[in-house]
């Protein structure tokens, strides 16, 4: 299984618009691919911003592939995504999943 790391940042005014647009639209279509194994969107507030830790896991390198493209280090924003963040990490991390408690 594949692990794909990526963050990033709001203005604190734009993070639950964000939260929900992770959740309401991005996910349901993560869902939709062959080999999406469910994710986890992580989020801590200071005083001006919100940053964001989305974490999926895909059952195999051509699953990631299908979602992000062949240039599968490049995180994929949708438009209304772009809109909110104020800053992104460039590249999306990825990782073998060695040891699962779940």
């Amino acid at each position: 299984m594949i692990a794909r790391h990526w963050r990033g940042w709001t203005k604190l005014q734009n993070a639950d618009a964000y939260e929900n647009f992770l959740g309401e639209q991005v996910l349901p279509e993560l869902q939709k691919i062959a080999g999406y194994h469910g994710g986890y969107i992580l989020r801590s507030d200071t005083v001006d911003e919100a940053e964001f830790v989305v974490v999926n896991f895909f059952a195999s390198w051509d699953a990631v592939k299908e979602f992000a493209g062949p240039d599968y280090t490049v995180p994929v924003f949708e438009p209304e995504a772009r809109r909110l963040l104020s800053k992104v990490e460039p590249v999306a991390r990825h990782y073998e999943v060695r040891v699962n408690t779940t």
